[in-house]
């Protein structure tokens, strides 16, 4: 009886449950219309005067021919490529070229930065699923991508060029949207000249980075409502007008209008691609502003709101073309019936303003990428919500993307000209996404070989023509995208670079254990009660030192989230009485660095007594099994004896924990932060156990001191002059003006002590 009770009241819970996801997946997709559809949701308010502005309508089949251009361009990019592919690539929720290079660089050891560890393959978030032997495809293209040096170089410049132009799309997006609000009230209001365009121009913009602050959560639920309103309102009109004036363009549904457009129009129409394209504009942000929602979410917003309702919009407009073809230059105002005019002008106004929303946060995401995968120099990062992680705002990029928007629309004034630049910055995007998500499919998915070139045969062709389009647009504004890309690509290449060079250096000066053995005892001329935590390479500059030593490691791992648990790596350096450990603190690229310092003591220190717990453990099994080597029985390392191979000073890139045999189990191999719980064995057990845990104690409650080194890095003197330049100008440069590593640890200036370091490069 009580069976038939629970079992009811179980599936009442499980149903609940399952409402209440639901309900929150339709809040999420409601809240994307604000930040990520804006963009996409005000490109009928341009492209088909764009359009017309290359082809003037003579026949019906202009008209068609145009109309069935945009609609299978927004069938094929933004709904069967991103919306069924492209966000199915997604790392852990994350999305953006810098999320997918991470998923490539967790199959593939094709990172710049040598730091990859086996221990880092054990973290549960890695969710590493190795190519199968059968597939020998992959494993191919594995070894290919991890033995040739020029393919990561190229594979890391493509995904760099990628990051960069979402970077440009940040900062046309806003100009273009603004520039053709105020143009389209210079059209009502004749008098208003072209400075007093520029002058609102500027002061909406201020307004629309001024609110970032508040976070994409918030800015999402404001503008959500005026944008859910703008798509029905697209929506109902191009209804209207469809059934009004000519229901007949739905012939356009034919793609052979497409042919017969550009056998009409020829190299006009080929020219007219370059407004085609303005209809997918924001597509690449579906993507990229992945980690502020969720793949559900997305789907469905674009799914049932924003892809019918633009499908309207444009329909409604080539119905009302087809009746009154010299209305061309301001359709949409022209075709909106006159009851709803000040309506819709109003709600139009408002949906302009917040259009460019969402590749200011897709900008946010893919910065914050590239800092963490040692692309882009450090900057302030603030998350802006609890709940979601991927929800970040960075102020200098804020003040730097208002900064170029108001000085391009000071110097491009006409919307025509910012759309020739934006055009080349969204379809170069796109053709990055293309190739890094086929290979993806190559290596990761193991997707069927014609199935996995048929993606970028498709997509990719239909991009590449769009690309020869709005490369003929050079010299009309084209060149300012390429010209912003390129200034972030030598910024974030010329940052990792430099950071390649120092990890170089570091791993040629590293002490030996040899040494340390012959030096422990004699380290500092004094131990200090404390726990010293090393953040450096200068150990035998220190008349003093703490009397637990901690050398700790900061590393990032290509993976969004490492659980806490699992976050330290420890291994003990010398003998049991030097108490020196290594300790490597692993982050994801989504991690918060900047938590409260006591946190972090306290979550290191309860690391370090696991692991001295464990330790004991493993040296009590090691007395009872002599039949076993020390090596492949103890996960957590040795005591210092037998270390004379390793290097305590390889930064990052430190031993695994176990050197396993060739025939070991992988699951054998636990990762640092899975330790077992102390009531596994008493410290009774062991006298040195109970011994070393009060030293710790005592030098926890003598307090922390943070040894951190203030590193300057110079190119060696018989270098090259371009290294010279870069190395000593300007990398040093951006290592000068970023944010110091002990602002990211959030600690008390009293508990810092710095020492100046040169690294030669």
């Amino acid at each position: 009886m009580r069976v038939r009770v629970q079992l009811p009241l179980l599936s009442c819970v499980l149903l609940l449950y399952q409402d209440i996801s639901t309900w929150a997946t339709v809040a999420l997709a409601f809240q994307t219309l604000g930040v990520v559809y804006g963009d996409m949701g005000t490109s009928p308010l341009y492209v088909f005067t764009d359009v017309f502005s290359k082809v003037p309508i003579e026949s019906e089949v202009d008209v068609l021919g145009a109309l069935s251009t945009v609609m299978y361009t927004i069938a094929l990019i933004p709904l069967a490529k991103y919306v069924f592919v492209v966000l199915k690539a997604n790392d852990n929720g994350e999305g953006g070229t810098f999320a997918l290079y991470s998923l490539i660089a967790r199959y593939a050891k094709v990172s710049m930065l040598p730091n990859r560890q086996p221990a880092d393959e054990l973290i549960s978030s890695f969710k590493l699923k190795l190519p199968t032997p059968e597939l020998e495809r992959a494993l191919h293209i594995k070894e290919i991508l991890e033995t040739r040096r020029f393919l990561k170089t190229l594979l890391l410049l493509l995904v760099l060029m990628g990051t960069s132009m979402v970077i440009g799309d940040g900062i046309l997006t806003p100009a273009i949207s603004k520039n053709d609000l105020i143009t389209k009230m210079t059209i009502i209001w004749m008098p208003m000249v072209a400075d007093a365009v520029v002058s609102v121009s500027i002061v909406i913009l201020l307004a629309l980075f001024g609110i970032q602050q508040f976070g994409t959560g918030k800015v999402g639920f404001m503008f959500a409502p005026i944008l859910a309103l703008w798509f029905f309102s697209l929506g109902a009109i191009g209804l209207y007008n469809l059934v009004t004036y000519d229901i007949s363009v739905l012939r356009a549904l034919n793609p052979a209008y497409i042919y017969f457009f550009f056998q009409k129009n020829g190299v006009a129409a080929w020219s007219a691609l370059g407004g085609c394209v303005l209809c997918i504009t924001g597509a690449e942000a579906m993507f990229a502003d992945l980690g502020h929602f969720s793949v559900k979410a997305i789907q469905i917003a674009f799914t049932f709101v924003v892809f019918p309702c633009l499908l309207l919009a444009y329909l409604g407009q080539a119905a009302y073309l087809m009746k009154h073809p010299d209305s061309a230059s301001r359709i949409f105002y022209n075709s909106v019936p006159e009851s709803l005019f000040w309506p819709v002008f109003i709600l139009a106004s408002f949906a302009a303003m917040i259009a460019s929303q969402a590749m200011i946060s897709a900008t946010f995401s893919c910065v914050k990428q590239s800092m963490a995968l040692g692309c882009f120099p450090r900057l302030k990062i603030i998350h802006t919500s609890r709940k979601r992680m991927g929800q970040i705002y960075i102020p200098v990029i804020n003040y730097f993307l208002m900064t170029m928007c108001i000085i391009v629309v000071a110097i491009f004034r006409s919307t025509t000209d910012i759309a020739n630049a934006y055009g080349i910055a969204e379809v170069g995007v796109m053709i990055v996404t293309t190739t890094l998500v086929t290979l993806v499919m190559l290596l990761i998915w193991q997707t069927n070989l014609v199935l996995a070139f048929l993606f970028p045969l498709v997509f990719g062709s239909i991009e590449l023509i769009y690309l020869s389009a709005v490369l003929s647009k050079l010299l009309e504004g084209g060149w300012l995208p390429l010209a912003f890309a390129s200034f972030f690509l030598c910024v974030m290449y010329i940052w990792n670079y430099g950071s390649v060079l120092k990890y170089q250096s570091e791993v040629r000066e590293k002490i030996s254990m040899d040494l340390m053995h012959d030096l422990g005892s004699n380290l500092g001329t004094v131990r200090v009660p404390g726990i010293g935590l090393l953040f450096g390479q200068y150990l035998l500059s220190l008349p003093a030192i703490q009397s637990t030593i901690v050398f700790v490691c900061i590393k990032y791992v290509p993976v969004p989230v490492v659980p806490q648990e699992e976050r330290f790596l420890f291994r003990r350096v010398c003998p049991k009485d030097y108490h020196m450990f290594r300790c490597v603190a692993r982050y994801g690229y989504k991690d918060v660095r900047k938590e409260n310092h006591q946190a972090f003591e306290q979550l290191l220190v309860e690391s370090l007594e696991k692991f001295l717990r464990r330790e004991a453990q493993d040296l009590a099994l090691e007395r009872d099994l002599n039949d076993f080597d020390m090596d492949s029985v103890s996960v957590t390392g040795d005591d210092g004896a037998g270390a004379g191979t390793d290097d305590l000073r390889t930064p990052l890139l430190m031993n695994d924990q176990r050197r396993e045999e060739p025939g070991a189990s992988s699951q054998a191999a636990a990762p640092m932060g899975l330790l077992l719980p102390s009531s596994v064995m008493s410290s009774d057990e062991d006298p040195s156990l109970e011994y070393e845990l009060s030293a710790l104690r005592e030098a926890m409650e003598s307090g922390f001191t943070y040894l951190l080194a203030h590193g300057d890095v110079r190119a060696k003197k018989e270098s090259f002059f371009l290294k010279k330049l870069v190395i000593n100008y300007f990398y040093a440069f951006l290592r000068k003006n970023c944010r110091a590593g002990a602002a990211n640890l959030k600690v008390p200036h009293m508990n810092i002590l710095q020492v100046g370091m040169t690294y030669m490069v």
